[in-house]
C-alpha cells in the first residue's frame, strides 16, 4: 500500500497509546484524522485539541462522513484490542476499506527510513524514549513512536521539524500478538525475553522463537545489540553484528557505578570506547541498563561522547516509569508502570538502595 495515496485516516481504539503516535504522525503529514475510543481519556482530549476528530460511541452512523465519501483516499487502522463483534470495524471491513492493524501500518510507514526497532518483554519503552532523546538532542533527523509518553517531550511522538529519506525512525517492536514480525528493522535492541502474553504463545520457548524470528527479520548487515541475560537467542545469526550489553557483562557495559542525591552516576564502555561520568536523573538499575544500549545505539549512528553525555544528563524518562510525583524530605510518591515479576523486583532493588532506611 502507498500510504502517500491516502490522505484521510479513521483510527478504531485511538486512545491507545501506540495508535495515537501513529494518528499524530500522519495528522503532522497533513492527513485529516478521525477516531473511535471506548472512553474519554487525557490523551483522547489532547488529540481532540490537536485537531483529530474523535467520537465515543460504537455506531455506524458515527463513521465519519470524509470516511464513507472518498474511500480510495482512506484507510481504516485498528487496534487487536476491539472485540470481533465491533460495528464500525466490521462495517469497513465488508465495504472493502484498506483496513489494517496498527503493527502493519507501522511496518509501512517504516520501509522508508533508516529503522531502530527496540523489543523486549520490558524495558522497550524507557529505552526507545531514551534513543530517541538523545538522537533528537544531537539535531539527528529522526521519529520516535513510543509506547509511553515521553516527560521531556508529553508525547508519544518525538520528531525533528522536518523529515526527510535520511530519517531514523525509532520504533517499538511489540512481541504482543507477534505485531514486531511486521517490521524489518536495520538495527535492532532486545532488552528482554521473559515469559509474558502466555494467553498468545502457550510457553516461554514459545515466546523466545518469536523473538528469534523478529531477529532474523533484522536487515543483511544490520546491527542487533541483546541483553548479555538473553544473547542465547541469537546463537545462531550469522548475517548481521551483534554485541550484547549488560549493567557489568557482555561487549557493552557500565563502571564506576554510584548512586548520589538519588542520581545514577556510571561510565559507559564498549571496549574501545569510554565515556566517563555519566549523570542520569532517572532512577532505577534497570534504567541505567537501558541506558547502555541507548548510548551503544548513539555511538554506532556516529553521535559524538560530548552530545551523548549532555542528552543523558537532561533525560527526563517516561510517564509512569520509576515517575516522582512526590519527592520531599517529608514524602516521596512514585508512580511506576511495573507489571512482570522481573520489573517488579529491578524496580523494589533500586528503590532499597536509593532509600536505605
Amino acid at each position: 500500500m502507498n500510504l502517500k495515496e491516502k490522505h484521510i485516516a479513521f483510527f478504531i481504539g485511538i486512545g491507545g497509546i501506540g495508535m495515537s503516535a501513529i494518528a499524530r504522525w500522519f495528522k503532522k503529514c497533513g492527513m485529516e484524522i478521525y477516531g473511535y475510543d471506548r472512553t474519554r481519556s487525557t490523551l483522547t482530549e489532547q488529540l481532540t485539541q490537536e485537531g483529530m476528530e474523535i467520537h465515543f460511541s460504537d455506531s455506524i452512523s458515527n463513521i465519519p462522513e470524509a470516511i464513507k465519501q472518498e474511500k480510495e483516499k482512506a484507510i481504516v487502522i485498528y487496534t487487536p484490542a476491539i472485540p470481533t463483534h465491533h460495528h464500525q470495524f466490521n462495517y469497513l471491513v465488508d465495504n472493502g476499506y484498506d483496513v489494517l492493524k496498527r503493527s502493519e501500518v507501522l511496518g509501512i510507514i517504516t520501509q522508508d527510513f533508516y529503522t531502530i526497532a527496540i523489543a523486549g518483554t520490558h524495558g522497550k519503552t524507557t529505552t526507545s524514549s531514551m534513543i530517541a532523546h538523545i538522537l533528537k538532542s544531537a539535531g539527528l533527523d529522526m521519529v520516535a513512536f513510543i509506547g509511553g509518553i515521553s516527560t521531556n517531550y508529553n508525547s508519544n511522538l518525538v520528531t525533528s521539524e522536518s523529515t526527510q529519506s535520511e530519517t531514523i525512525a525509532v520504533v517499538e517492536a511489540d512481541e504482543f500478538d507477534r505485531s514486531f514480525l511486521n517490521l524489518s528493522p536495520n538495527f535492532a535492541v532486545i532488552t528482554s525475553a521473559d515469559a509474558d502474553h502466555l494467553d498468545i504463545y502457550g510457553d516461554q520457548e514459545s515466546l523466545k522463537e518469536s523473538f528469534r524470528e523478529f531477529i532474523r527479520k533484522i536487515k543483511p548487515a544490520g546491527t542487533l545489540l541483546i541483553n548479555y541475560k538473553i544473547s542465547d537467542l541469537s546463537t545462531e545469526i550469522t548475517k548481521i553484528i551483534m554485541k550484547r550489553y549488560s549493567l557489568e557483562n557482555g561487549d557493552l557495559r557500565s563502571a564506576n557505578l554510584k548512586i548520589k542525591d538519588g542520581a545514577f552516576y556510571f561510565d559507559y564502555q564498549n571496549g574501545t570506547t569510554s565515556i566517563q561520568n555519566l549523570k542520569l536523573h532517572q532512577p532505577g538499575f534497570h534504567n541505567v541498563e537501558n541506558m547502555i544500549a541507548a548510548i551503544g545505539t548513539a555511538l554506532k549512528l556516529g553521535i559524538g561522547p560530548d552530545k551523548i553525555r549532555e542528552a543523558v544528563d537532561s533525560y527526563q524518562g517516561v510517564k509512569r516509569r520509576f515517575e516522582y510525583i512526590i519527592n520531599t524530605e517529608e514524602l516521596v510518591f512514585i508512580d511506576d508502570y511495573a507489571h512482570h515479576p522481573v520489573e517488579i523486583e529491578s524496580f523494589i532493588k533500586s528503590i532499597k538502595k536509593l532509600y536505605p532506611g
